[in-house]
This record gives C-alpha cells, sequence and structure tokens, in this order.
C-alpha cells in the first residue's frame, strides 16, 4: 500500500547521510521532496501543508542543528510527525460497564463491512469475549447469508431474523439484538449495517436510526484504502450525518498509494482503530501508528512480528525445537516440515520479510518469492519414509528417484534439498559448539580463559636484577643452539644490549669480537 511513499521518502533520506550539517537550502529541499512524495502518495492537501510545515519548523530548530547526525534527526522527526498524524498512540475499543457492549460498523458499499464484521468478531473472541453478529443490512442482494456464511467461519453466532433482499426492518432488528445478546450471554454485539453505491440521506438517516435505537457504545466507520481522496470526501459526510468514534481501514493490502491512511484522520479527528490486511479472517489486527510510520520509513515492524509468533508458536514446543537447534544433530527433516508449517501459518513469506528493517530497498527480490516453493518442499518430504526424515543418509539414487516421483519434481530437486539440510545442519553443529559466541557452550569463554592463562605465566619480581635473570632462564641459554647460530632474543637481545647494574657477563663472553657500527 505505502511503497510509493516509502521508496520517495528514503531516496531523500539517503542524499541527507553525506552531509555532516543541513543548511537551509537541505532542509528546503527535503521537505519539498517530501511534499510531492505525499502528494504523489494521494495525501489531502491540507494534510500535507500542516505535515511539511511542521517537519519544517523543527528540521531548523536546535534539535537539528545541534545534533551529532543530523540526517538522522531529520528521519526522527519525520516519524514522529507521522505518527502524530495516523494518532499518535494505539486506540482500543471502549466496552460497557454493563454489557453487552455494542458496535455499530457503517460504511459505502463494497467497502467490506460484512467480512470486516467477522473478522472483528473472530478478533474479540480471541481476546476472550462472546460476540454475537448482526444482520441488519436487509436491502443489499444476499447480505444476511452472506454474514451467516462468515460467522460460521469465524465460529461466531450470528442474529438474522429476517431473510433480507429488501424484507425486514433494519433498525427493529438492532432493537431486538441486544436483548437477544443479554438472553443468550453474550457480551459484545456487532451490527452490520447497510451501505450505498453513494452518499445519499435515506442511507445516512437509517444509518442515524439504527444509532439512536440501540445508543452503541463504539460507531466505526468502514473506509475502503484504496478509493483515495473521496475516502476523505465520505468521512466527512458520515461524521456530519451520523458521526463515529473510530476509523477502521480495509484493503490495506492494495497497490492503491494509500494516502486516505494518512488523511481520513487528520480530517476528522478521529483515531483509525483497526486495519484489515488482506481476504482472510486473519488478516486483521489494531491499528498502531507508530508501527505503521516504521513501515512507511522502512524501519521494520518487529513488534508486530513477535506478536504473530507468540500467536502461531507454542511454547513448550518452542523449547523443544530450540533445544533441538542447539544440538544440531537431533534435528531432522521431520522437524525442518514442522517448523515450516508453523512459518507458514504466521503468513506469506513475503509479508513476514517485510516486516525486517530495511526490506524495502530488496522489494524485487522479495515480490519474487512464492510460498509455492514452501509447498513443494513439504511435498518432497512427505513422499519420504519416517526412516528417510529421520536419517536423509540413507537417500541413495533409487531413493530419490522414488521421492521425485512422490512429489511431482526432479531428481534434482530432491538432491538440492537433502544437501542443503545437511549444510544447515553442519552450521548448528558449530552454533551448539560455540563459534566463539560469548555464552554459548565451548565458546568465547573457555577460550578467553584459556588465553587468560597462558598470558598469566610466571610472576614478574620488582628487582630489575632478578626480573633479567628470570627472562634470560626463560629464553634459554645466550650461546645459542648445538649448531653455533646465535638465538634470536637471547640476554642481550632481551635486554637491548645493557645489563642492569651488578650483573656479571654471562660465560664464554668474548668482547673483542664485538662488531661495533661502521667497522668491517
Amino acid at each position: 500500500m505505502f511503497e510509493t511513499l516509502s521508496d520517495r521518502l528514503t531516496s531523500v533520506f539517503s542524499s541527507l547521510r553525506s552531509k555532516g550539517r543541513l543548511s537551509d537550502a537541505d532542509i528546503d529541499a527535503t521537505t519539498r521532496e517530501i511534499r510531492i512524495a505525499l502528494l504523489e502518495a494521494d495525501v489531502a492537501l491540507p494534510v500535507v501543508k500542516a505535515f511539511v510545515a511542521q517537519v519544517k519548523e523543527r528540521a531548523r530548530g536546535a534539535e537539528v542543528s545541534q545534533a551529532l547526525n543530523p540526517a538522522q534527526q531529520v528521519v526522527k522527526i519525520v516519524n514522529d510527525e507521522l505518527i502524530a498524524i495516523l494518532g499518535g498512540e494505539t486506540r482500543r475499543l471502549r466496552f460497557a460497564k454493563t454489557p453487552p457492549s455494542v458496535i455499530m460498523l457503517a460504511g459505502l458499499q463494497g467497502s467490506g463491512k460484512t467480512t470486516l464484521a467477522g473478522k472483528l468478531a473472530k478478533w474479540l473472541r480471541e481476546q476472550g469475549h462472546a460476540p454475537l453478529l448482526v444482520a441488519a443490512d436487509l436491502q443489499r442482494p444476499n447480505a444476511v447469508q452472506q454474514l451467516q456464511v462468515v460467522g460460521e467461519r469465524a465460529q461466531v453466532a450470528v442474529y438474522a431474523p429476517e431473510p433480507g433482499n429488501g424484507v425486514g426492518d433494519p433498525i427493529e432488528v438492532a432493537r431486538r439484538s441486544v436483548d437477544e445478546a443479554k438472553r443468550l450471554q453474550h457480551d459484545v454485539v456487532i451490527i452490520d449495517t447497510a451501505g450505498r453505491l453513494g452518499i445519499d440521506q435515506e442511507m445516512m438517516k437509517q444509518a442515524a436510526d439504527i444509532r439512536d435505537a440501540v445508543s452503541p457504545d463504539e460507531v466505526l466507520f468502514v473506509v475502503d484504502a484504496m478509493i483515495g481522496q473521496d475516502a476523505v470526501t465520505t468521512a466527512q459526510a458520515f461524521m456530519e450525518g451520523v458521526g463515529f468514534d473510530g476509523v477502521v481501514l480495509t484493503k490495506l493490502d492494495g497497490d492503491a498509494r494509500g494516502g486516505a491512511a494518512l488523511s481520513v484522520r487528520h480530517i476528522t479527528g478521529r483515531p483509525i482503530m483497526f486495519a484489515s490486511t488482506g481476504e482472510k479472517l486473519e488478516d486483521f489486527d489494531a491499528f498502531h501508528p507508530d508501527r505503521m510510520a516504521s513501515r512507511i520509513l522502512d524501519m521494520g515492524d518487529i513488534l508486530t512480528l513477535i506478536e504473530q509468533a507468540q500467536k502461531t508458536f507454542d511454547e513448550e514446543q518452542a523449547a523443544k525445537m530450540a533445544t533441538k537447534l542447539t544440538s544440531g544433530e537431533n534435528f531432522t527433516l521431520e522437524d525442518f516440515l514442522e517448523q515450516m508449517m508453523m512459518v507458514q501459518k504466521m503468513g506469506p513469506i513475503k509479508n513476514l520479510l517485510g516486516m525486517m528493517p530495511g526490506m524495502g530497498q530488496m522489494r524485487d527480490q522479495l515480490n519474487s518469492i512464492d510460498d509455492r516453493d514452501l509447498d513443494r518442499i513439504a511435498a518432497i518430504i512427505r513422499s519420504m519414509t519416517p526412516a528417510e526424515r529421520q536419517d536423509p543418509k540413507i537417500i541413495n539414487g533409487s531413493r530419490r528417484a522414488r521421492i521425485a516421483a512422490g512429489s511431482g519434481v526432479s531428481v534434482s530437486a530432491v538432491s538440492n534439498l537433502v544437501t542443503r539440510f545437511f549444510d544447515a545442519q553442519k552450521m548448528m553443529k558449530r552454533m551448539a559448539g560455540g563459534m566463539g559466541i560469548p555464552g554459548m557452550p565451548g565458546g568465547r569463554g573457555k577460550a578467553a580463559k584459556a588465553q587468560k592463562k597462558a598470558k598469566k605465566g610466571r610472576r614478574v619480581s620488582g628487582d630489575p636484577r632478578k626480573a633479567a635473570l628470570g627472562k634470560a632462564a626463560a629464553d634459554g641459554p645466550a650461546d645459542g643452539p648445538a649448531d653455533g647460530a646465535p638465538k634470536k632474543g637471547g640476554v642481550l637481545g632481551n635486554l637491548g644490549g645493557k645489563l642492569p647494574p651488578g650483573m656479571e657477563l654471562p660465560p664464554g663472553f668474548d668482547p673483542s669480537k664485538l662488531r661495533l657500527p661502521g667497522q668491517n
């Protein structure tokens, strides 16, 4: 969604890194490029003006002029201002003191309200709530049936007393749903209301009547992030006609320029609360302004990556696998397949790698990643016998041909997988051995102790005469080896040709044989 904006901003900041100090001309040129980048991303003009003015004011202040690295300080300022425009901090749902809490969804037709209702219900169920979906969109054909299907997939109850398709009173359905939730002990009610192809008074009046009938704790405006400037116009109309407490952005995984996300919050003053990033029910989460700003500036989103891993991986299973990884030898193809399946549950590999800092510069490589490659690897491993998975060394030529035929790949693909697995196993063994890493078994800790012990050696006396004698004894006799060649680093060599006071010359020393500089 924010690829174009991210690429432009990254190129702007890369040109600043070579500058030790920033002049007014540098700041003007930088803010001009930022303005162009925001306008190209379809951000509303009032938002662009406010953003650029704030960045320019702070960039000319003391925090940049006195900074050790002015370029990094400008990046920090832009990051801070992006976070501020996106809402500052994560806004959580407000729940009623006495259940059920009522959440009403409003928005244009085609914005994804019905699917989003199921995503929100599933998200709340995973948070420990018992949500009830309400089919109050009785105008759109098959809207009731769609909500029932979505509710079944999300494993959430659906209240649909009317068939829809133009039959039934949505206001009465919404009113009765609250009593039904109390009777069935649901603590959250999510009302899916009707949308229209455009903003009209009939739609606004119906949404306002439902709001007055159920007094919702939260009214969420669902907006398609791909419609650009129209999102701002629609949001303003809904704000005046119905009013809402928060914004939900859908289709953030699209290829549009994403300016709506940066504009809606600033124009309406209402926070973005949730974001939908795909078609699956799992592609939904709370909106974090700081994390989104980091993604736009190609600084990664490690916190979201960690959260996804925590939801996917079982702690006991992760600890068991960590033990196998450190041992190296016990890690089998069966374990590799299990880990690969866990990673796939976290989402597309391209999206996971995209959360790492600096990956925006490798976007072409990321786009070339195909998750079907993992499916092919899984097919190869599943075509092996349990014995082959435990000990791939037994896989000979005939076994490889059988595995290739069973998984629908070439023999070379099987050979490459086995070879890469052995390489990975060797690397794990080296890591288990320490590889000089502090704190690892057999690592730098033992080597450092041995080195320290070797350096310690013989204690040197404070008396210079005794110290010289001790050093001479360590170096061996001054007259050198038996072949008559002078030993390098003997007594005179160690003492620089100068004997300490009170020391006698070594036995056999003949001063007449000394050749002074300039003598032949």
